[in-house]
């Protein structure tokens, strides 16, 4: 993963204005019942009307946000400079109470925290930089930790200067762990988005064609009607009959219509549950013929004695999900790939395999992962961020398959998607 792809990565990023707002104001209500407390309650000596104007301060930016900012959202750019100036603003409460010695010193890295998680990396590290800058600042510059009378709070230089070290490492690895958590999460989010949208797709394409195959069965009886009583017709009009043409046009017509309605069907249609009911074989083959109308390599379906009866239901999962791994097979092979469907006693096992290089080894154990990238020069000219393998693996998952993936021993990539047989049923 390169540094320049991260920060080019989802600039639009967003905060929901509600949510920071009402963080905010919790925020600032415990800053000043925290500063009061301290003050009035235990009598501690603190400069309480510059802290009290900082926390002010911030209480009008949450008044301006919250009254001229119309979007329900915050973008980017606007989320990053308000933690800029909650970062700045609570370094100059903690500079009037202490500095570094002020225990709550911690809360200054939640800003840039937030920010790994839920905005973009150029914000998370502008903001680390600052965070960063202004420990330092707090290190050596500061007023007095607030305490009674004439009892001062004295430490060694060695533990001042770990508190920043400290905070600055804790910094640096919640940063880290938050920015790979929130990155992943957004890309599975956004892949798991992508997969509902091709599903959704998925099952017009199949409605589409399941009505083209009942309306090419529906429609043949009548045509079948209209084509004998057009040629009776024929028969009892002479040659020489003004009508004669009209009846020869008519089941030329008809015929055309069949013709049209058998390309649509692309097999005879017996009844309606065909359009529900399918054998695997069946659908198998459906789609390596599809891939021969397209392509010029050799796609050859195989299958034991007892798998061409294994019926199934036809779903948009399953047809995508095969239909992408084998579009794949066709894509990397040299000239030949095999599509192999084998049933034993209690499971259903399909082998989609090729002839081409095979997976690259880099990625091999995590195929199936969205946005992945391989290394291999051979192959990163036609290969994608494994968005496709990501979604038909998810697909037929949905429908409790098992898909494993393997290199051949001399050349080539194997798929192996098996069901158990009540699973698939």
């Amino acid at each position: 993963m390169k540094l320049s792809d991260l920060l080019k990565y989802e600039e639009d990023l967003r905060l929901e204005k509600k949510t920071v707002i009402i963080l905010r104001w919790i925020a600032l209500i415990g800053q000043l019942i925290t500063i009061y407390l301290v003050h009035f309650l235990f009598n501690f000596q603190l400069p309480l009307i510059y802290c009290s104007l900082t926390i002010f301060f911030g209480g009008l930016t949450n008044i301006f946000i919250q009254f001229n900012f119309k979007n329900n959202q915050l973008n980017n750019i606007e989320s990053t400079i308000l933690l800029f100036y909650d970062v700045l603003q609570l370094s100059v409460l903690l500079y009037l109470t202490g500095g570094v010695t002020n225990p709550f010193i911690v809360f200054l890295i939640v800003p840039a925290i937030v920010s790994s998680t839920l905005l973009n990396l150029s914000s998370t590290i502008f903001l680390s930089i600052i965070t960063g800058i202004s420990l330092i600042l707090l290190t050596f510059n500061y007023y007095p930790l607030p305490h009674p009378g004439d009892l001062h709070f004295h430490v060694p230089n060695y533990y001042i200067y770990s508190v920043p070290s400290a905070l600055m490492i804790a910094l640096i690895f919640l940063n880290y762990f938050g920015f790979r958590f929130g990155y992943e999460a957004r890309r599975r989010g956004n892949a798991l988005n992508k997969l509902e949208s091709v599903l959704s797709k998925e099952q017009e394409l199949d409605s589409i064609g399941h009505q083209a195959a009942a309306a090419a069965h529906s429609l043949g009886t009548p045509l079948s009607t209209i084509t004998v009583i057009a040629k009776e017709l024929r028969k009892e009009i002479k040659e020489n009959s003004k009508f004669s043409e009209d009846v020869d046009t008519l089941i030329i017509e008809v015929k055309k219509c069949g013709d049209i309605l058998k390309k649509l069907s692309r097999r005879e249609i017996v009844s309606d549950e065909y359009v529900k009911n399918v054998t695997m074989y069946n659908l198998l083959y459906e789609i390596t013929e599809s891939f021969k109308e397209i392509s010029k390599k050799d796609i050859i379906l195989n299958k034991n004695n007892l798998a061409e009866s294994i019926p199934t239901k036809r779903s948009a999962e399953i047809t995508y999900g095969l239909r992408n791994f084998i579009g794949n097979a066709v894509k990397y092979s040299k000239s030949k790939v095999n599509v192999d469907l084998k049933t034993y006693n209690d499971e259903i096992k399909i082998e989609i395999s090729d002839d081409g290089p095979g997976f690259p080894a880099d990625i091999l154990n995590i195929i199936g992962e969205p946005y992945i990238s391989t290394k291999s020069k051979k192959l990163k000219f036609k290969a994608g961020l494994g968005l496709g393998t990501f979604i038909g693996k998810t697909l037929l998952e949905r429908k409790k398959a098992k898909i494993e993936f393997t290199n051949l021993n001399k050349s080539g990539a194997q798929v192996e998607i098996s069901w158990k047989k009540n699973d698939l049923i």
